[in-house]
């Protein structure tokens, strides 16, 4: 139930009216982020960044670092997203590109630009892979991650971890142990995949690569040879909290990746801790 409380949910910039109908059901102050898709212009993602604020929930807009243009790109879009009142808290991320579309080769470029302070921004999430990158070493996933917690740290910005979601709680857990261990001591939000159809879990695994053997779908509790069904967090959740232990892995707390269903996973955190509460 602790785990359970201050988590945080995402949306894309056409999930507008998914929010406007998910919006009773999600509690006041919850942190959702909103993604920086290539396909989605900048007045989208700022008015669904705002959309989120007025609903009196906490917008966590994505910077994506190698798809910005130029200065000039990043300054506008963070101006926008102060106008709006969405700029105190965003996610930086380095971004699909594998060539940069500008001046910014990583989240870390971003991060020393000095823009985000120009423009009042407060918190700043960054991205733990916990199964690796498929395009990235993992030394060098350890010394980004250490190099940019260390810059926010010096510039006075306050650091959050979003990890990439999994459907194994081995790799997660031993990953924040790690970075503890390695002296990242910033909060850690794990990140986990809400309900949604297999066919639409396994798409998004394959893309970011999740790993999906016969055991640990069945472990998370889905079938390889079965893809027409849905699956929940369930038993990640049961066994994350089993597994979790304050004095080695730190404050942590959970990121749904939502997959386009706002609604239906903030249901399932609504019945899963009301259920846990009868229990």
């Amino acid at each position: 139930m602790e785990m359970l409380t201050d988590f945080s949910l995402e949306m894309t910039g056409r999930d507008v009216t998914a929010l406007h109908e998910a919006a009773p059901g999600i509690p006041p102050g919850t942190r959702i982020n909103v993604t920086f898709l290539g396909h989605e212009d900048p007045a989208l993602r700022v008015a669904a960044a705002r959309a989120v604020r007025e609903h009196g929930f906490v917008p966590v807009p994505h910077v994506s670092a190698r798809r910005l243009r130029s200065p000039g790109e990043l300054d506008a879009f963070l101006a926008d997203l102060a106008e709006a009142g969405a700029a105190e808290q965003v996610l930086v991320v380095g971004g699909d590109p594998g060539t940069p579309q500008g001046p910014y080769e990583d989240a870390l470029a971003v991060i020393r630009s000095g823009a985000l302070q120009r423009h009042g921004v407060r918190g700043v999430g960054i991205g733990g892979y916990p199964e690796g990158h498929p395009a990235v070493d993992d030394d060098v996933l350890w010394s980004a991650l250490a190099a940019k917690t260390t810059a926010l740290r010096e510039q006075g910005l306050e650091a959050t971890v979003i990890t990439q979601f999994g459907f194994d709680t081995a790799p997660v857990l031993s990953w924040v142990a790690e970075a503890r261990r390695r002296g990242i001591d910033a909060p850690v939000r794990i990140g986990v995949p809400g309900p949604a159809g297999v066919r639409r879990l396994l798409g998004h695994a394959r893309r970011f690569g999740v790993a999906t053997s016969a055991g640990i779908a069945q472990k998370y509790g889905f079938s390889l040879t079965h893809l027409l069904g849905t699956a929940g967090p369930d038993r990640f959740l049961q066994d994350l909290a089993a597994g979790h232990d304050a004095g080695v892995h730190g404050p942590v707390r959970l990121h749904f990746y939502t997959f386009g269903g706002l609604g239906a996973t903030a249901g399932w955190v609504r019945q899963f801790g009301g259920e846990r509460v009868a229990s």
